[in-house]
């Protein structure tokens, strides 16, 4: 911690030097998680997982846990699961170099990379509306990024924002929990891509919180909670990935977790962490612009994708 001029300021973990380090990370982690992403829809859409509707489209709706079970032998979603592995552990050391709110949305890029492996893949080629949906995700996002690296600051995680955070997480958990035994097995591919991103944006927010507590050597029992609950939130949104796979194409998924993910964080990291006090009032109005261009994006790009249309009976 650094005094100067009677003003405390906050110097818990690296400094600013090293956050064009942690925005590489975090592009490689995309790439990574772009590769795993094909990988596992390709496992999840074939074979005995394969559903259909009308016997041409993806079907709606959950996986069975023998499915589930089925995936866990298949090469190719196992080579997906190495990529998501390597792209968590990339994402958390550029989590452990600089805010939240500057890292999580890099993550945008995986969009643009899946998409292209997927129309090669499928050899479906992306319509007018689709390319449109992508670019409004990427600009917003990465109008956002650009905001966020100038303004976010690093703040001490004291132990009522801890509490706060976890609390937010359980309504989320109990509420997808309520939606899980209800109408879980007629959800469609958005509604999956929506709680996967919800959750994993709170996973983020754990992991950030964790490493952070971490430096400022205070890892006790409510870090510890900290860290169950994240393991509850990825376990539970892996559920979610899986069968947001098998409702839709990867690219999808992809947005809802590049740009929901990071919205939530985003959020969680300027509403109750603090990472943003610094930024100005156009600047936090360029905030809520960007991220409802990103969002726009999303739903665009659920309605107009050419594997989600309908085709003629």
């Amino acid at each position: 911690m650094l005094i100067g001029s009677g003003v405390e300021l906050v110097a818990y973990g690296p400094g600013v030097d090293l956050r064009v380090i942690a925005i590489v990370l975090a592009v490689l982690a995309a790439v990574a998680l772009a590769f795993g992403a094909q990988f596992q829809n390709n496992a999840v859409s074939s074979g005995p997982n394969k559903k259909k509707t009308n016997g041409a489209e993806k079907g709606r709706g959950s996986l069975s846990i023998k499915q589930l079970a089925s995936l866990l032998i298949k090469p190719q979603w196992l080579s997906g699961t190495a990529f998501m592995v390597v792209g968590i552990g990339l994402q958390l050391a550029a989590l452990s170099l600089a805010p939240l709110i500057v890292v999580q949305p890099v993550g945008a890029i995986a969009l643009v990379i899946t998409s292209l492996l997927n129309a090669r893949v499928t050899k479906t080629r992306l319509n007018r509306g689709t390319i449109i949906a992508i670019s409004l995700c990427t600009l917003g996002i990465a109008a956002f990024v650009a905001m966020a690296s100038g303004v976010a600051n690093e703040t001490v995680l004291n132990d009522d924002r801890l509490r706060e955070v976890l609390s937010v997480l359980g309504v989320i958990l109990m509420a997808f929990t309520v939606l899980f035994f209800t109408v879980g097995k007629h959800a469609k591919a958005l509604t999956y891509v929506i709680g996967a991103g919800v959750l994993y944006g709170f996973v983020a927010t754990l992991a950030k919180v964790v490493i952070q507590r971490i430096y400022q050597s205070q890892f006790e029992w409510l870090t510890v909670f900290c860290l169950i609950a994240l393991i509850g939130a990825v376990a539970l949104g892996s559920w979610f990935v899986q069968n947001a796979y098998a409702s839709g194409p990867p690219d999808l998924v992809i947005a809802g977790l590049t740009v929901i993910d990071p919205l939530v964080a985003v959020s969680i990291g300027i509403v109750i962490l603090g990472e943003a006090t610094a930024a100005s009032w156009p600047v936090a109005i360029g905030f809520g612009l960007s991220a409802v261009l990103a969002v726009i994006g999303v739903y665009l790009l659920s309605k107009v994708h050419p594997e989600l249309m309908h085709k003629p009976q």
